[in-house]
């Protein structure tokens, strides 16, 4: 039997913290950003207090982790707060998106939509492939649209009828970054819990620090 036994590590006091732009989280908050800013330079009127609200809230989401994940090294309770302030945020947003579609009378679509499971396995990483599939989705429905035309070009349906099955650029858009905000914050809905769990077990930095000095104690 091997005499020399494997020593534990001992316990830093200051762990490794930060590496934020790993977590999938912060990538989906920062497309939800980047999406949010082209929507609303697009759609909402760039001096309204709305645009900025809207534009500030998908930042303070993806600011709020970034600095939760540095925060860690030192402050479990403080990378807690500012992971739920990027949650609350992009609720926030979320309700703004939500607005948008209602106060214009565009669809919300419900979670069984099949758009909202087809946006998710795409797997976009940018805006413009967000927007290169809003244009896609437009283009298929107003196709279906079109091949409803009867012979010699007299619509089967009314205008109205087939109106309906046609939604909007800002509609898709809007719908878009609805899904793409679930995802993080269901994303977030995980980190908090790991974190909580992390931090009931581990305690905080007062915590860690007790226990790095009982070891150098004892090994003293």
């Amino acid at each position: 039997m091997d005499s020399k036994m494997t020593m534990p590590e001992p316990e830093k006091l200051i762990p490794l913290h930060g590496g934020y732009r790993k977590l999938k989280s912060f990538q989906v908050a920062q497309l939800v950003y980047d999406v949010t800013v082209r929507f609303c330079d697009r759609y909402i009127e760039k001096r309204s207090r709305t645009h900025d609200q809207m534009v500030q809230a998908a930042r303070s989401g993806v600011q709020n982790i970034a600095e939760g994940s540095q925060a860690s090294g030192t402050s479990k309770k403080t990378e807690l707060k500012l992971t739920n302030v990027a949650r609350a945020s992009l609720e926030e947003l979320r309700l703004d998106f939500e607005d948008f579609l209602r106060q214009r009378g565009l669809a919300i679509w419900a979670r069984e939509d099949p758009r909202r499971a087809e946006l998710i396995a795409r797997r976009c990483t940018t805006a413009e492939d967000v927007a290169e599939w809003v244009r896609e989705v437009h283009g298929r429905e107003r196709s279906g649209r079109d091949g409803l035309s009867g012979p010699g070009g007299q619509a089967g349906q009314s205008t109205k009828s087939m109106k309906s099955t046609v939604s909007t650029y800002p509609e898709i858009a809007a719908n878009a970054a609805l899904v793409l905000i679930v995802v993080a914050v269901s994303l977030l809905d995980r980190q908090l819990a790991a974190q909580a769990a992390a931090f009931e077990k581990e305690g905080g930095f007062t915590e860690r620090l007790y226990r790095v000095r009982s070891q150098r104690r004892g090994g003293a």
